[in-house]
């Protein structure tokens, strides 16, 4: 067969159907082209090339100009497949669809297509540009290294990728995202696509961006534009609209503390050496000093998240943490902390879980589990509650519904609530016949959770910043970088840090970030870094310590009166100073323009 060539808009999609190759060129003549093949690895471990098309028609719609191939004959397998691909006439995006057919339960692990677009950018000349949690961009010639690629974890907050290469660039957006993961091809990124509980199960789409002038600010804008098309890009205003009291956490400094801790025997945190280490609480009336001493201080306003309220404290019993941990005063202690709280203005919130579910918790059983597609169940012992397994998402909304009533019962004024790991960790699938649950059904039920709470007034957080939870998310606990040792506290950076989640999603969620000016390093940050000059550069509030000092209140509200003052704006670009990674830009919606200087740790807002 021989090449099929589309225009359409200063664009050229040329397509080889017996190589199965793919060459995009821009009006400016930069030239994108794949040299690998599209595959399918089953299963059973073998790895089946897409063979040639057996069938191939060109036709032209009412928006686009279309390739369809069909595919057959993969090695003896009875799937066949049905691309199609082309151009949107109307935006000049290209896209490729593929649907996979007749596969038996379990016998595909994942489909590769399209093949990669060769990066092939000289040292100095490009990057790559990934959504590892705040933002990643990897410089032409550093290898790609990433844990699983998978989308909507800490690999990909957001559906996207993107490479740039002498000017020009593309972003590539998941249109089908719940069942994808991208892999590291040397320099070049392949997506892939997963079964849905076993089973290819529907088309799966992905489209490129492909821009002459092109930059990670136009790729995170390509993306936020798309989100917004959609009805996805939900802001702070419109969270105020639906959920009023997410106006008082606008400007808002987070103090993070704990009441209980009880770690199991069998738990990796269980102190062997020292026994009295494992049992340990502050009581809530303790914590209400705490606070006003901090009002007393001239911190006017706080938002409050308290870890280990529940009877056995934190990470305990989930999801039947009930009663409230009765050394540390009980329900009666708890309510007079929550009134506390509202008593200075402090939006009293809590930790709070519906994945991690407890074998000893009161509730327990196995038929409310999560269950693998082998038929087996997780499991775990590594939180201070020691063995647990997942309990399936379709049932968290109920215990949402129970605890919440439960809280009202008592008395207990929760203004606001944190569930814990439902923005952060993989997407769950559950292959129970009572309660089967693709992965698309898992991020509607953790935002069905979260919308909950938001009916009743409470202001919904989550850990961090999954693209598909954040519609129903006001804030998260922390957004910071992927680091060469996630979790250490003096570890360098992987790849450039970026604030490319902040580039889309800037006004719609409040990101604060760990750490006063003198601090650095830390969970996400790099060691070198300071997390107090990345939250005065993206115009975020930051997290004020149980015990601050008088000058750490100043610092504190510095940075949450900017932050207070942006709340509402798009973060529209950000550059780094005469090619400098070390002293950057930020230039807002409103005209607001911050420099920094990550060495010295300077600033200014202008």
């Amino acid at each position: 067969m021989k090449e099929i060539v589309l225009k359409n808009k200063g664009l050229t999609l040329k397509i080889l159907p017996e190589e199965n190759a793919f060459a995009v060129t821009l009006g400016n003549g930069s030239v994108w082209e794949t040299k690998r093949k599209p595959y399918v690895k089953f299963t059973d471990g073998r790895t089946v090339e897409f063979p040639s098309p057996c069938e191939v028609g060109k036709f032209r719609s009412g928006t686009g100009d279309v390739i369809k191939a069909v595919y057959s004959g993969f090695d003896n397998s009875g799937i066949r497949a049905v691309a199609r691909i082309g151009i949107d006439r109307t935006t000049g995006d290209v896209f490729f669809n593929i649907n996979v057919l007749g596969d038996a339960d379990k016998e595909i692990d994942v489909v590769s297509f399209p093949p990669p677009f060769e990066f092939g950018a000289e040292k100095g000349h490009g990057y790559t540009v990934l959504s590892r949690m705040q933002g990643t961009l990897i410089p032409a010639g550093q290898p790609i290294v990433v844990e699983t690629g998978l989308v909507f974890q800490r690999d990909a907050y957001m559906p996207i990728y993107g490479q740039v290469r002498d000017g020009s660039g593309y972003t590539a957006i998941y249109e089908t995202p719940y069942d994808c993961k991208y892999l590291p091809e040397g320099e070049n990124i392949a997506p892939l696509w997963l079964t849905s509980l076993g089973r290819m199960s529907y088309t799966r789409k992905i489209r490129f961006c492909f821009r002459e002038k092109c930059d990670y600010n136009v790729i995170a804008k390509c993306y936020r534009d798309y989100v917004k098309e959609r009805g996805g890009l939900i802001t702070l205003k419109e969270k105020i609209a639906k959920n009023e009291n997410v106006a008082r956490l606008i400007g808002r400094p987070v103090i993070h503390t704990g009441i209980a801790v009880h770690t199991a025997p069998e738990s990796m945190f269980y102190d062997k050496e020292h026994p009295e280490n494992n049992d340990r609480y502050t009581s809530f009336d303790t914590r209400a000093h705490q606070l006003k001493r901090l009002k007393k201080l001239g911190l006017d306003k706080a938002y409050t998240h308290f870890d280990g309220w529940g009877f056995h404290g934190y990470d305990n019993l989930h999801p039947s943490p009930f009663p409230p941990h009765e050394g540390a005063g009980g329900a009666e202690g708890m309510k007079r902390l929550a009134d506390t709280c509202r008593e200075i203005d402090y939006i009293f919130g809590i930790h709070d879980q519906y994945r991690d579910y407890y074998y000893d918790n009161p509730d327990f059983s196995f038929d409310e589990a999560l269950v693998y597609q082998d038929g087996s169940h997780p499991f775990h012992d590594v939180w201070n509650g020691g063995k647990h397994t997942f309990l399936c998402s379709e049932l968290a909304p109920d215990y949402v519904r129970r605890n919440y009533d439960e809280f009202k019962r008592l008395g207990i004024n929760i203004e606001a609530s944190y569930l814990d790991v439902f923005s952060v960790v993989e997407l769950d699938e559950c292959f129970n016949e009572d309660h089967m649950c693709t992965r698309r059904d898992c991020a509607d039920n953790r935002r069905h959770c979260l919308d909950m709470l938001s009916s009743r007034g409470i202001i919904p957080s989550s850990e961090e910043v999954l693209d598909c939870i954040l519609p129903s998310l006001a804030l998260c606990h922390h957004a910071p970088f992927f680091t060469e040792i996630l979790g250490a506290e003096d570890s360098n950076p992987v790849g450039v840090p970026i604030p490319l989640l902040e580039l889309v999603y800037h006004d719609c969620i409040v990101v604060p970030w760990i750490g006063l000016p003198a601090k650095r390093g830390g969970w996400g940050i790099p060691v070198n870094d300071s997390a107090y000059i990345y939250a005065i550069l993206y115009g975020c509030p930051v997290y004020c310590p149980i015990d601050a000092t008088e000058d750490d209140i100043k610092d504190v509200k510095t940075a949450c009166t900017s932050a207070e003052r942006l709340a509402f704006a798009e973060l529209v670009s950000h550059e780094f100073i005469d090619g400098d990674i070390r002293r950057q830009r930020t230039t807002f919606s409103d005209g607001t323009v911050i420099e920094a200087d990550l060495d010295s740790g300077e600033y200014k807002i202008c």
